[in-house]
């Protein structure tokens, strides 16, 4: 079975106009798939969100773990690229 999945970059940020974070999400997406294996049945990228519709292994349909670790795995290679001082408070830490 498959789950539709949309994202919304933080602050509506057009990220993916950026071939680097384009390569950095399919960097991610390929680290995550080799713990947590997952296909790719369609995808929308466009500069601010993206859509997907995924289908996992029988029996295990956990997405949110795959989700927390590309979205988390890619905030970490992306964060020289993209921080923005000025958004940050004290919840969110440099």
């Amino acid at each position: 079975m498959g789950v539709l999945i949309l994202v919304v970059t933080y602050r509506r940020q057009n990220l993916f106009q950026n071939e680097m974070a384009r390569q950095l999400l399919n960097n991610a997406i390929a680290k995550t798939r080799q713990n947590y294996p997952f296909i790719i049945e369609a995808w929308v990228l466009l500069p601010e969100h993206l859509h997907c519709i995924w289908t996992g292994p029988e029996n295990d349909n956990n997405f949110s773990i795959r989700w927390s670790l590309i979205k988390s795995q890619f905030s970490k290679s992306a964060k020289s690229l993209f921080h923005r001082p000025e958004w940050m408070n004290d919840s969110k830490p440099p």
